[in-house]
């Protein structure tokens, strides 16, 4: 048995073959506008063309990396977190002052305002 197949040429067709590990090889032709979306939909999802077209072909969900703006803020809100939770060590250990819990308060809305930030995108 050849471990070539040779597909038909037309509708479809193209050249197949398969590897000693039973790996199929594709040769596939693209125009420029495709070849282009797909680099860009790949790159968009911080995937190679290869995992890009796998996972279609699969049926797995592909979702575009978020935007530098959009880890900027997770990164912001991540420090806020830590500052919030400081503040509830303090409180918890009996150590709190007013202005802490003021402090806290004020973190909080930075938070909501970040999220809603986030949420509009």
């Amino acid at each position: 048995m050849s471990s070539r197949a040779a597909l038909p040429k037309g509708k479809g067709g193209g050249m197949s073959k398969t590897d000693k590990q039973g790996r199929h090889h594709l040769h596939i032709e693209l125009t420029p506008a495709q070849y282009q979306l797909l680099t860009a939909q790949a790159k968009r999802c911080g995937l190679t063309k290869r995992a890009y077209l796998v996972r279609i072909i699969e049926g797995e969900p592909i979702r575009a990396r978020p935007a530098q703006e959009i880890k900027e803020l997770r990164t912001e809100i991540h420090h806020i977190g830590n500052n919030i939770n400081q503040i509830a060590r303090s409180v918890n250990a009996g150590i709190a002052r007013a202005e802490d819990a003021k402090r806290g308060l004020f973190l909080l809305d930075q938070v909501y305002e970040l999220m809603y930030q986030i949420a509009k995108k």
